[in-house]
């Protein structure tokens, strides 16, 4: 049996070559109302219909919307091969999709009179398709009574028609010439605005718009997405930057903090004048209080604790020092200087270097400058770096 159903152009454009393409929701699921006469069952004065989503969407009926004639108003007759050329203006694309309880076909008219009916507000589109009939009675999942079921559902063609309602009944084309619509029984067209709008969530909110609306909103949201992650990625590449200089400033404070101390370090190990007599002093004194003790002891190019040492073990033996620390040393050379000042008669060797000054013969004069001169020479280069042999 031949039947016809009336959508609404949810929106057209015109194509650079001045086609014009538009979407279409040409077939539905639900219960709907036809007059009995028209379906072949006179004892009815109006059958309801049912037709399930299996039906609807079932893959041979999805194949059956692709590369279908797009005509101007519906033929007598169905279209074919033999016929196209004499009714076809354009055709149905292959990118059919089921939305919602609708079966979605892209389309093309490439008649520009047709075109320009269309513009001029020639805008419905009606599906004219076949299907068979099962007489089963039932009710649907959501508990709607229906008399009939529509199976097998092929589609043959889509007309551009005018609007679709005449009184109570809703019919696209001559009845007698091809198919039966539904009929509307609130006097309105069959297929309302709220079903040629798709519903979209932006932000949070709901915003009914067209196919085209919600193609366009889905384009900003994808773009405003990939500027927003643009955006974050400059940010955190912005943020690392200044870390990374943040640091490198720390680590050149840190490293001129480092030569400062190094620098302050050199500076500590410079004597003063007044530091380098005393030192000078000190040594001459203990020279003279170790000579006092061991005439022959070693003092050129020995340091001071070497000279205490020398002198116990001179004085003393190896014994006296085996396993020894400095500070027993020490006190062992302060016991010997005492009593070599006792047995000499003169007050302590320290005392009177700085008290007196210092006392002894010209050999003992000589060495004395000798080492003070040494003593001098080191002190004013001990912060210089030691130089490679």
């Amino acid at each position: 049996m031949q039947f016809t159903d009336i959508a609404v152009v949810a929106g057209t454009r015109r194509r650079d070559d001045g086609y014009l393409v538009a979407d279409a929701r040409i077939a539905r699921t639900g219960v709907q109302h036809y007059l009995g006469s028209e379906v072949g069952r006179d004892d009815m004065a109006t059958v309801r219909v049912y037709r399930p989503g299996a039906e609807v969407f079932a893959d041979a009926t999805l194949k059956s919307a692709a590369h279908r004639p797009v005509t101007n108003d519906h033929p007598a007759e169905m279209v074919n091969s033999e016929n196209w050329k004499q009714h076809a203006v354009g055709q149905t694309g292959d990118e059919v999709t089921g939305e919602g309880i609708f079966i979605r076909v892209p389309l093309m008219v490439s008649d520009e009179a047709t075109i320009k009916l269309i513009e001029d507000g020639k805008r419905e589109l009606s599906a004219g398709y076949t299907c068979d009939l099962d007489w089963t009675a039932g009710q649907t999942s959501s508990g709607e009574a229906y008399d009939a079921i529509q199976k097998n559902i092929r589609l043959n063609h889509v007309a551009i028609v005018q609007r679709g309602r005449a009184g109570s009944q809703v019919r696209i084309g001559d009845a007698a010439s091809w198919g039966v619509a539904p009929i509307s029984t609130t006097d309105k067209e069959t297929i309302t605005m709220s079903d040629v709008l798709r519903t979209v969530v932006v932000d949070g909110l709901s915003v009914s718009t067209t196919d085209q609306g919600a193609q366009a909103i889905s384009k900003l949201m994808k773009d405003l997405e990939a500027s927003t992650a643009k955006i974050a990625d400059a940010e955190k590449k912005l943020a690392d930057a200044e870390a990374a200089h943040a640091k490198a400033l720390a680590d050149k404070d840190a490293e001129i903090a480092k030569k400062d101390a190094a620098i302050d370090a050199e500076k500590a190990k410079i004597l003063s004048d007044a530091d380098i007599d005393k030192r000078v002093a000190a040594r001459a004194g203990l020279i003279t209080v170790a000579k006092a003790i061991a005439k022959d002891v070693k003092t050129d190019g020995v340091s001071d604790a070497d000279i205490r040492k020398a002198v116990v073990v001179a004085a003393l033996g190896d014994a006296a020092v085996k396993d020894k620390t400095e500070a027993y040393i020490d006190a062992r050379f302060e016991i010997l200087a005492e009593d070599a000042a006792k047995k000499a008669g003169k007050l302590d060797a320290f005392r009177h270097v700085v008290g007196d000054g210092l006392q002894s013969d010209a050999d003992g004069e000589k060495a004395v400058s000798d080492a003070y001169a040494a003593m001098v020479k080191d002190m004013q280069s001990a912060h210089l770096p030691a130089k490679a042999n």
